[in-house]
């Protein structure tokens, strides 16, 4: 025993070996010779095996082995220097943890490794073939977020991952699905490859287009449709008697940016806000109150206050103010009655403030002789946002608390449009949920007869898949334990740091720790 190292002396007692080559048993010796091998820990000990090995003659005439070594296949594989318990311990800790945490978490076990070992155990792990697959589910996920982007493919009734391919190519699914002829059914998403390699590689499987991206598609059209309806909302019942003496508002015709492309629901929104701001400030409303009405930051308002013209979005950092650490000072002060801005700013000057009188003058103007104006209450229409709008769309009604059901009744009362696509949002998430596919055909009639722009782009894209999407909305099967195996290969991801490649992902994916 030395230190943390517990040598152990092992002698092989057994008295015949048999030749790795031909099987026939030997009792003749030749020599003997040591081995070091290192062992599982024991009492937080390093183990080190002094293995003392015979050498064997063969005695079969055709063999042409002539001397060999005894094996000890269950223990410890020819020429290796650890036994196989530790092998298979160490190939434990990578999948479960991988190199760099793998080593050191060996290191607390007493186990001596290093990342690359525990990587190359790693890769030496044979991968089981893949057997008979019916029911198959696929989808991509990201190798680099944006940029490269890979193929799990995921068997739906082991709920297994049975392969990964390095690309979202429809030609690399297609000739997987091409050798797997006895699969019945596809699972996929609505992106166009692998509606693709679905047709081409396993015509005879039925598709079924998974009812979680189905409703994320109709989710991002009632965002789109909720944002170019924000000015109409606005007008409802009891905006209308807040805004009687508001300046005309500018028709939202053709809006686009810059580069001559259409303003996205987003940009839409924004505008509309806008012009929201602008009317309240000609009625002689504070920037303050603004701000709080429209649901934008100050600073934003100051912005478009000062220039006049509506500038597009531009995300900047945001940046501090020296004058932060001095404002609950500056307002008590003013709030208490002292309102002489020299002696304020005398007062902060002595505490550090490194601005002069006028900088503190601009801070404080719009507390100056302003009378707060007699406004009616803000109601949630004024606070109206297209992306948490559609969260009270696509949710059931029973689901909703008391606020939230009230929010909802007051956009569905204030715009006709509101009204009407909520009414065929409910009915397609009603086919989702009792998967009622036989009512496709009429909802899409329905969609037409609206003319509303964005759920007309969503029902063309029913309209193209429609085969898979009438499966979807009948059929059991969908793509809910693909997303599952998506978010364990996030995670599995993260751990290796992004610094692996595809086939030490596929290694980790494939086996499970």
């Amino acid at each position: 025993m030395r230190d943390d190292l517990l040598v152990v002396q092992v002698v092989s007692t057994k008295v015949r070996s048999c030749c790795p080559l031909c099987f026939c048993p030997a009792e003749r010796r030749h020599s003997q010779y040591t081995r070091m091998v290192a062992d599982l820990p024991c009492v937080g000990l390093r183990i080190q095996l002094i293995l003392h090995v015979r050498r064997f003659f063969c005695d079969t005439a055709d063999c042409i082995r002539k001397i060999f070594t005894e094996r000890l296949p269950a223990f410890v594989l020819p020429w290796a220097r650890l036994t196989v318990r530790l092998c298979e311990a160490l190939q434990s800790l990578g999948l479960a943890t991988c190199g760099e945490l793998g080593t050191r978490l060996a290191a607390r076990l007493a186990m001596q490794t290093s990342p690359t070992t525990i990587l190359r155990r790693l890769m030496m792990l044979p991968l089981d073939p893949v057997t008979s697959v019916v029911h198959v589910g696929i989808d991509d996920f990201a190798l680099r977020r944006g940029r490269n982007y890979g193929t799990v493919l995921v068997d739906l009734q082991r709920h297994q991952v049975i392969d990964l391919l390095p690309d979202r190519k429809a030609e690399t699914a297609k000739v997987w699905l091409q050798k797997h002829q006895e699969i019945q059914v596809v699972s996929r998403d609505r992106a166009g490859d692998y509606a693709t390699a679905a047709h081409q590689g396993a015509p005879q499987a039925i598709e079924a287009a998974d009812r979680f991206h189905l409703v994320k598609n109709v989710a991002e059209a009632v965002e789109k449709a909720l944002a170019q309806c924000r000015a109409e909302l606005r007008k409802g019942p009891k905006a209308k008697e807040a805004a009687k003496a508001a300046v005309p508002e500018e028709p939202l015709l053709s809006l686009v940016t810059v580069d001559g492309q259409p303003y996205s629901a987003h940009q839409t929104e924004r505008y509309d806000r806008y012009q929201q701001a602008m009317a309240l400030r000609k009625q002689g409303m504070i920037v303050k109150e603004i701000a709080k009405r429209v649901g934008l930051g100050r600073r934003t308002i100051q912005r478009w206050v000062k220039e006049e013209t509506y500038v597009e979005t531009n995300y900047h950092h945001l940046h501090r103010s020296r004058f932060d650490a001095y404002a609950p000072y500056v307002t008590q002060r003013w709030d208490g009655g002292c309102q002489n801005i020299q002696q304020i700013w005398r007062e902060v000057q002595a505490m550090g403030y490194p601005h002069s009188d006028r900088a503190l003058r601009a801070h404080l103007e719009p507390l100056r002789g302003k009378v707060k104006g007699d406004f009616p209450v803000a109601s949630s229409l004024d606070r109206f946002s297209a992306k948490e709008a559609t969260w009270l769309f696509i949710r059931h009604f029973a689901d909703l608390n008391a606020k939230e059901r009230e929010e909802l009744t007051t956009l569905r009362q204030a715009s006709e449009r509101a009204e009407t696509i909520y009414q065929l949002v409910q009915a397609f998430l009603q086919m989702v949920r009792k998967r009622e596919g036989k009512h496709l055909e009429s909802w899409l009639s329905s969609v037409r007869a609206c003319h509303i722009p964005e759920l007309d782009s969503f029902a063309n894209g029913v309209e193209r898949d429609q085969a898979a999407v009438l499966n979807g909305l009948t059929l059991a099967h969908n793509n809910g334990q693909v997303e599952g195996q998506v978010t364990r290969i996030k995670l599995i991801k993260r751990m290796m740091y992004g610094r692996a490649g595809f086939a030490l992902l596929r290694q980790r994916v494939l086996h499970r720790a």
